[in-house]
């Protein structure tokens, strides 16, 4: 891989993007935002990377501190990629850019590909907007299922599948009901009281989003 290009400007936008503005680098983040991954994972949810081009950007977002790697223990023993507190910190700028190009989620093309946990950020969004929470939420769509951390100050925001333990509130939406919220089209709790998304759990946060 050639070296990387830097601004060599002194301004505090460029700087932080001579850190994290290279392609691929903030998905990457998007995805160590469910918590600590493999390399196979990370692969397998960035349809379109190349191998050489993510292993380059995992070792540039080590040595700038915004990842670190470790080591499972047996009988795991693989390697995995985490968040540091300073990766982390870029939750609010993903939230931004998932709001700023929501209008361009308007239409679905034959090449996009789709996983269910891309919709995680932008629904944490809609239900921290609606004061729902601190808790877990299980959401499931067609396109599959994950859980959100509502209102988590630390460690992971999103996972995939189903909750680890009994989620706060179960959301059961359809893909365009999810896409529109996703959008800002619709409010979460707006979906709710039409219908269009179900919500069962007896947690605080299943019963703010009933109201």
């Amino acid at each position: 891989m050639p070296p990387r290009r830097r601004y060599d400007q002194y301004c505090s936008a460029a700087r932080a993007l001579d850190l994290v503005g290279d392609r691929w680098t903030l998905l990457i983040v998007r995805e160590l935002l469910a918590g600590p991954r493999r390399y196979t994972d990370l692969h397998a949810d960035l349809p379109g990377v190349s191998t050489d081009v993510l292993a380059s950007r995992l070792k540039d977002m080590e040595r700038d501190g915004v990842t670190a790697r470790r080591k499972l223990p047996p009988p795991g023993a693989a390697y995995v990629y985490e968040l540091t507190p300073r990766g982390r910190a870029l939750l609010p700028v993903l939230h931004a850019l998932g709001e700023w190009g929501s209008p361009e989620l308007a239409e679905l093309r034959p090449t996009d590909a789709v996983r269910a946990h891309w919709s995680a950020l932008p629904l944490l969004a809609a239900l921290s907007a609606a004061e729902a929470g601190p808790g877990v939420a299980e959401v499931s769509t067609e396109e599959g299922e994950f859980h959100l951390y509502v209102g988590a100050e630390d460690g992971p925001v999103y996972g995939h599948g189903p909750a680890p333990t009994a989620p706060d509130a179960r959301l059961v939406m359809d893909a365009a009901t999810c896409a529109e919220v996703c959008r800002g089209e619709s409010a979460i709790t707006e979906a709710v009281r039409a219908g269009r998304v179900t919500v069962t759990g007896d947690g605080a946060l299943a019963k703010a989003l009933r109201k």
